[in-house]
């Protein structure tokens, strides 16, 4: 049987453009729930979200390269976890912190900065871990990846959407207050779609190989989750934020990955099923702890109208 490092999936530059266009769409949603004064507030009491990026871009990282280390997967898996550690947190997040009880304003502002933030971050970490595990920097020279491209893709994915979306809030709030819940079921119910459908075009070839990055993925997504709740806990955030620090921590933009394995990695066999199953598996993993969470009552640990 083929092995998994010489297979690529069936992706056309046109779905690839049609991905990119629907995560600016899920952005766009998420954004147009932003004002300034929520950053505003942020930098008055900046404590969780400093702790929610560490936790995001620092400690999620050193455990992935810890993990990849320790099993010795196959190099283009062992890329794909650490690539899926490297992105940002996935937009999905907010509406699982709400079902969870916990900090949404928070969770929204994590996304926000950390998606700002990943312009820079992502690729650093990518290229820091990527590059310390040998068989992983053998395709980091193949590919010969260029931070500055994946900044400027990250950039006109991400962070365009989200300042019109905070614009648009600004100038129009009450056309936003209308489209804000419209527009974030249709553009998750066209990312569920697409992903679906990507996965029915390759299903012979995932067949084949999610065995060999479930086990995996599933213990990378629990230290993800379980690593977010360590750090909020150690710095003594309220059971009301670190609630949204954990969901945060432990959903990756892993639709993100995939327009990065694509566009730099060649739709690299192991990847793109380890971004794949991530974008599954953490709907999942997520949902079933906020059902957890949402048992016991947390919003009053919060001060009223503050994020700490």
């Amino acid at each position: 049987m083929t092995g998994i490092d010489d297979v690529t999936l069936n992706f056309s530059p046109a779905s690839l453009t049609l991905l990119n266009a629907i995560l600016a769409v899920v952005m766009f949603s998420i954004a147009i729930d932003l004002h300034p004064r929520d950053f505003d507030r942020l930098r008055r009491a900046p404590k969780p979200l400093i702790v929610g990026l560490c936790s995001q871009f620092v400690v999620l990282p050193v455990m992935t390269f810890a993990l990849v280390w320790l099993t010795q997967p196959r190099p283009s898996i062992a890329l794909g976890l650490i690539l899926v550690a490297a992105c940002p947190g996935g937009n999905i997040s907010n509406f699982i912190t709400h079902r969870a009880g916990g900090n949404a304003a928070l969770s929204v502002s994590m996304t926000a900065f950390a998606t700002i933030s990943a312009i820079v971050m992502t690729p650093i970490n990518i290229a820091l871990w990527g590059g310390l595990y040998p068989p992983t920097r053998e395709i980091l020279q193949k590919t010969a990846i260029d931070p500055v491209q994946i900044a400027i893709t990250v950039g006109l994915m991400l962070i365009l959407p989200l300042i019109l979306g905070v614009q648009l809030h600004m100038r129009k709030p009450e056309l936003t207050r209308r489209l804000r819940q419209p527009l974030q079921y249709l553009s998750m119910g066209i990312f569920v779609a697409f992903i679906v459908l990507a996965l029915a075009a390759n299903w012979g070839f995932f067949l084949n190989f999610a065995g060999a990055v479930a086990g995996l993925v599933i213990l990378h997504n629990a230290l993800a989750l379980g690593g977010g709740w360590v750090v909020a806990t150690l710095t003594r955030l309220s059971p009301f934020n670190r609630r949204a620090v954990t969901i945060e921590t432990g959903i990756q933009n892993s639709g993100l990955g995939l327009v990065l394995i694509f566009a730099f990695f060649g739709g690299l066999g192991g990847m793109a099923v380890v971004a794949a199953f991530w974008g599954i598996w953490h709907a999942i993993s997520g949902i079933g702890l906020a059902m957890l969470m949402s048992r016991t009552e947390a919003a009053h640990d919060a001060p009223k109208g503050a994020m700490t």
